[in-house]
């Protein structure tokens, strides 16, 4: 009697400790965790650094670029080669409009100022930004990454209009993805990692193994340019994936996604 009493409190230890969607989900290839990465604005640190280090460890990721983007015109065969190597050219509009009343918002521009312009301006020059992207690398499913992860404009949502557009937004809570079974995929939680170390890189990844999530970080610069973490803590996250892929499912965000919306019934 005592030994199938114990045997109980064991099993109830289990189902607490467990995620309740556990036993239903599952990540491709028996991966812990997946791991999105995706980096923002089309800086040329992306191109000089992250391309070459993401191939070198056979990994794949996103890069959202805004159209104007100084380095879209200026290195358009390098962008047209990440995408050929596997890599999502993501959806970040045209002219990276953003909200000028937040904080430290000194750099938006009148004209690209999301507290003044229509929400139907927003979505033809998001619309615009897909067509653009489908000319570059020939690809129909993409995500979105809202400047500033900004969905409104003028005070009213604009982002609900443009879903039929995309596979999924990266959203702006700061958290992993406790539930992939139930996460809205067009208010994916993603974390901003700018300063961040090597360890607490290593560390958000390892958390979403041991919880059988995913994780959807945010880049910009990489060893140099703004909101930057240095190359070695990129490296060093990245060496980490590479050496226990069996453990990351590292993929572009619209793969995943894709994924993540196929198992909950949604494509």
């Amino acid at each position: 009697m005592r030994k199938k009493f114990s045997l109980v409190v064991a099993a109830l230890a289990v189902s607490l400790l467990a995620p309740a969607w556990a036993g239903d989900w599952a990540w491709p290839k028996g991966a812990q965790a997946a791991v999105s990465l995706g980096y923002d604005d089309g800086l040329a640190s992306q191109l000089d650094t992250v391309i070459p280090a993401l191939n070198q460890r056979h990994l794949k990721a996103s890069f959202y670029l805004p159209i104007n983007a100084p380095t879209v015109p200026a290195r358009l065969p390098e962008w047209r080669r990440a995408a050929k190597a596997g890599h999502e050219l993501g959806n970040h509009s045209l002219f990276h409009a953003c909200s000028a009343s937040q904080p430290a918002r000194d750099w938006v521009p009148a004209h690209h100022d999301l507290d003044k312009i229509l929400p139907a301006q927003v979505q033809e020059q998001v619309i615009a930004a897909n067509v653009w992207l489908h000319s570059l690398d020939g690809k129909t499913q993409r995500t979105f990454t809202p400047p500033c992860l900004e969905l409104s404009a003028s005070g009213q949502d604009f982002g609900a209009a443009l879903r039929k557009q995309f596979v999924a937004y990266r959203g702006a809570s700061e958290d992993l993805i406790d539930d992939p079974a139930k996460v809205d995929p067009y208010a994916v939680p993603t974390i901003a990692v700018e300063g961040y170390s090597a360890e607490r890189l290593i560390a958000l990844v390892d958390e979403a193994a041991a919880k059988h999530s995913m994780v959807v970080l945010l880049f910009h610069g990489v060893g140099g340019e703004y909101l930057n973490v240095t190359r070695e803590a990129h490296a060093a996250l990245l060496d980490h994936l590479a050496k226990h892929r069996q453990r990351f499912w590292t993929d572009s965000f619209v793969n995943i996604m894709s994924y993540v919306k196929a198992r909950q019934g949604k494509n």
